[in-house]
């Protein structure tokens, strides 16, 4: 942060710009989610002394440098927990986490559902490249079976993390997706995962276009993406294509696409999303077929899942207020011994 911050809760995103010169590559997809972020914070109102940016290692860690606030540029795999010190101890500041897939998927994984499980009051955004970018090419844990790289020349047999699951397995209390290059959606899923009380986890696909170029063009380009993504809203049908022809329903818990021009089928028959249901979330984020397959489904985006629960450095102040009740009346050599005392024979 080269320039000093004054406090106040009006100001445009233009004043959340730093004098940095950005040092991504022209043409990587972090300009937009740089851009939307930008663009949608000044609408929360909240003092930019009261916003921290923390980021790892990789191309979207620079992302702190350019964002005229408080923040870090932290070790790798780590941003979780300075976030998770930062928000126990200062649980007014409005803490954002922003990591790649490398960053998160591979070295951090650990750091990354247990500050899910834990549900912290913090928005974590996944810049998802499916490649090592930084570091120059490499298979990343998200690149797909058979990814030819400079560390994978003869193609990855690795199988990739599905990020979105990864977070429902550990209990994360609101998972979505977005792209970089529809950034109406992505200033829509920012608004949201900023409202949520608790850990939001946002991926948002993220061109490289050096070292991965393309590799989300068939969800985000006009002439396919209507026929491959599939939008998800709450209380609304599964229903895609370029004229919104094909539908999803469930057959008990089997999905299955549907034509809706044949006239068997309406959108009365289709799945409608809740985002409060956690076993068809589970089933959505499975939604993860290589698109080259025949009668693969769709790629979901928007928010698969919501739901309620007490956040971490809540139930920890209130602990800590009660300790401090507690002053004086409690036994520490009689905590130390507990009850499991033994004597040993001599």
């Amino acid at each position: 942060m080269s320039q000093t911050i004054e406090s106040k809760k009006e100001y445009t995103s233009k004043e959340l710009s730093t004098d940095q010169e950005v040092r991504w590559c022209p043409g990587c997809g972090d300009y937009s989610i740089l851009k939307q972020v930008q663009t949608i914070v000044p609408e929360f109102g909240i003092p930019r002394e009261n916003l921290v940016f923390i980021s790892g290692i990789g191309c979207s860690s620079r992302f702190p440098y350019y964002m005229e606030t408080y923040g870090m540029h932290s070790i790798h795999g780590r941003a979780t927990t300075f976030a998770t010190g930062l928000k126990s101890s200062r649980p007014e500041l409005s803490v954002w986490i922003v990591s790649g897939d490398g960053d998160s998927m591979s070295i951090g994984g650990n750091h990354f559902i247990h500050l899910l499980r834990r549900n912290l009051d913090v928005n974590l955004l996944l810049f998802n490249n499916q490649i090592y970018g930084l570091t120059k090419g490499q298979y990343s844990p998200t690149s797909e079976t058979g990814k030819v790289t400079k560390s994978t020349p003869m193609g990855s047999i690795d199988h990739p993390f599905n990020p979105s699951a990864l977070a429902l397995g550990a209990d994360a209390t609101f998972v979505a997706r977005s792209m970089d290059r529809d950034p109406k959606h992505m200033q829509e899923l920012l608004r949201r995962s900023y409202h949520h009380k608790g850990a939001s986890f946002l991926e948002i696909y993220q061109n490289c276009n050096v070292f991965n170029d393309g590799a989300f063009f068939i969800y985000t380009d006009k002439e396919t993406k209507k026929a491959e993504a599939l939008f998800v809203e709450n209380n609304k049908p599964l229903v895609f294509g370029a004229n919104d022809e094909k539908g999803i329903l469930l057959d008990g818990f089997k999905p299955v696409v549907v034509n809706l021009t044949e006239g068997k089928y309406t959108a009365d028959d289709l799945w409608i999303h809740d985002e409060r249901d956690r076993v068809k979330a589970g089933i959505l984020s499975r939604f993860f077929d290589d698109p080259k397959m025949e009668n693969h489904f769709p790629r979901p985006f928007g928010v698969f899942y919501v739901s309620d629960r007490s956040c971490y450095e809540d139930e920890l102040n209130k602990q800590i207020s009660k300790a401090i009740e507690l002053k004086g009346k409690g036994n520490l050599n009689a905590l130390i011994r507990g009850k499991e005392v033994w004597e040993i024979a001599g």
